[in-house]
């Protein structure tokens, strides 16, 4: 496996050896590796795309364990429960109920304000069942919480998770998601599936 990029002081980390080598073992047994640099910053929002399979998010995670990142990321309420759901914990996820998306934004918003360092990754896709559409949740919260959002490409065709450069939100998300959008051109998931277009959350 390539050499994974290096985390800077300023990253929150799990600082787990024992995670970093699963993490890394998972990746090598996927055939996955990681390009870019992750910015050397104590909270940012990782949004992460293309999302359509399930896989996803076992190669998000393996990332993650291997690149020794401590992160939070929203998960469909419904998967922590039962026996995966001390394992979705440890890995970082909070439950969400979908039902009222817009208290998501600003409770993410606020948890960003109550601590010094936290990185928070999101699917901007949503469900990997939707139409491809971007929502624009977290631009809103990296804007309320006054951090930087870095891209994260998952592309099946070469097997890379492509980590972008971060960039500052603006007061018009419609122009920043088509900025996003155009950063994820080219990237093919798992299940080939076309950007639909904008949406709100």
């Amino acid at each position: 496996m390539s050499a994974l990029p290096r985390l800077g002081a300023a990253v929150p980390r799990r600082a787990s050896p024992v995670a970093r080598a699963l993490g890394r073992a998972a990746l090598a047994l996927l055939g996955w590796r990681v390009e870019g640099a992750i910015p050397d910053l104590p909270k940012f929002v990782i949004a992460v795309a293309p999302h359509t399979s399930n896989w996803d998010f076992v190669v998000g995670a393996a990332a993650m364990l291997a690149l020794d990142i401590d992160l939070a990321f929203l998960g469909k309420h419904t998967l922590f429960r039962g026996p995966l759901a001390p394992l979705m914990r440890w890995l970082g996820g909070i439950p969400v109920d979908r039902t009222g998306p817009h208290g998501v934004v600003a409770e993410s918003a606020r948890a960003f304000r109550g601590v010094e360092r936290r990185v928070l990754a999101l699917a901007p896709q949503g469900t990997r069942k939707g139409q491809g559409r971007f929502r624009s949740g977290f631009l809103h919260i990296a804007r309320e919480a006054g951090v930087p959002v870095v891209p994260a490409a998952l592309d099946y065709a070469t097997r890379v998770v492509r980590i972008g450069p971060p960039f500052e939100p603006t007061s018009d998300p419609q122009a920043d998601l088509a900025r996003f959008e155009a950063h994820f051109a080219g990237v093919r998931g798992k299940r080939t599936r076309r950007i639909a277009g904008r949406a709100d959350l």
